[in-house]
């Protein structure tokens, strides 16, 4: 059996360190693909003309190659260096929402993410993304400082 660990990147070092973490432990466990997911934050609640959903559709699109080719791509390149067994998604949402569900849909049996960078008045209105990931999360979440 095959055990699969999602990893949460942010383009930032803190995604950098989950996946390092990530590295690190499918190595230990041997028989284990990591799933390397980056979400873009997307809320589909905006009250727009059908041109302006074209054009927001077609900078989705652009937005998801992007984050794939700067971001995921270069992940798995390096992971695959190193021998390790790797996939890469980039998706439109929710941070903790999305992870959560790509999670459950792809039988992750752990989620890494690193600790966020959100700070201020965002973070206590809100909540930071990875709080929100730990609180609701169907897995365990291994949150690297």
């Amino acid at each position: 059996m095959t055990t699969t660990l999602l990893v949460g990147l942010d383009g930032h070092s803190s995604g950098e360190r989950a996946l390092a973490y990530g590295e690190e432990l499918a190595k230990l466990i041997g028989n284990c693909t990591l799933l390397v997911v980056y979400v873009i934050e997307w809320s589909p609640y905006s009250f727009q003309t059908a041109e302006e959903n074209a054009q927001r559709h077609k900078r989705r699109e652009e937005e998801i190659s992007t984050a794939m080719a700067r971001v995921v791509q270069p992940a798995l390149d390096s992971l695959k260096e190193k021998g390790v067994t790797a996939q890469g998604k980039v998706r439109h949402g929710n941070v903790s929402d999305t992870l959560e569900s790509i999670a459950s849909s792809s039988s992750a049996d752990q989620i890494i993410v690193g600790r966020s960078t959100e700070t201020g008045l965002s973070q206590r209105i809100f909540g930071s993304s990875t709080a929100n990931l730990v609180m609701q999360a169907t897995v365990p979440v291994t949150v690297v400082p």
